[in-house]
C-alpha cells in the first residue's frame, strides 16, 4: 500500500505558480498509478490529474488542462504537480493517492496524506 506526504502549497497571486510534491512510501510505488485530488471549502474532492505507473499516460480534469502538469520519478518515489497561470477557483487543499482506473475515471484507493494548503489571491 502506498501512504503519502503532500507538500509545496502557498499563497500565490492569480496568474502565478507552484509546483506541489507528493513523496510516496512503500515498494509498490512504481506498481500503480498515481493521481492527484483536491478540496475546496464546502465542497467535495475532486480528481485534478493522473499519471500511468510508468509516466507515458497522463490524464487531466478539463479546468487545469493546459496549465498543470503532473510528473512522477520512481527512482525517487515521488510525484509532482507543476501548476501554472493560477486562478483563485484553484484554491484547495491538494492531495496524491493512488489510483485505478474505472472506465473514464481514476479512483483513489488507500490512506489520504494530510493534503498542502494552496491559495489564489485575485
Amino acid at each position: 500500500q502506498v501512504q503519502t506526504a503532500e507538500s509545496g502549497g502557498g499563497l500565490v497571486q492569480a496568474g502565478g505558480s507552484l509546483r506541489l510534491s507528493c513523496a510516496a512510501s512503500g515498494r509498490a510505488f512504481s506498481m500503480y498509478a498515481m493521481g492527484w485530488f483536491r478540496q475546496a471549502p464546502g465542497k467535495e474532492r475532486e480528481f485534478v490529474a493522473a499519471i500511468s505507473w510508468s509516466g507515458g499516460t497522463t490524464d487531466y480534469a478539463d479546468s487545469v488542462k493546459g496549465r498543470f502538469t503532473i510528473s512522477r520519478d520512481n527512482a525517487k518515489n515521488t510525484v509532482s504537480l507543476q501548476m501554472n497561470s493560477l486562478k483563485p477557483e484553484d484554491t484547495a487543499v491538494y492531495y496524491c493517492a493512488a489510483v485505478r482506473t474505472k472506465g473514464t475515471s481514476w479512483n483513489p484507493f488507500g490512506s489520504w496524506g494530510q493534503g498542502t494548503q494552496v491559495t489564489v489571491s485575485s
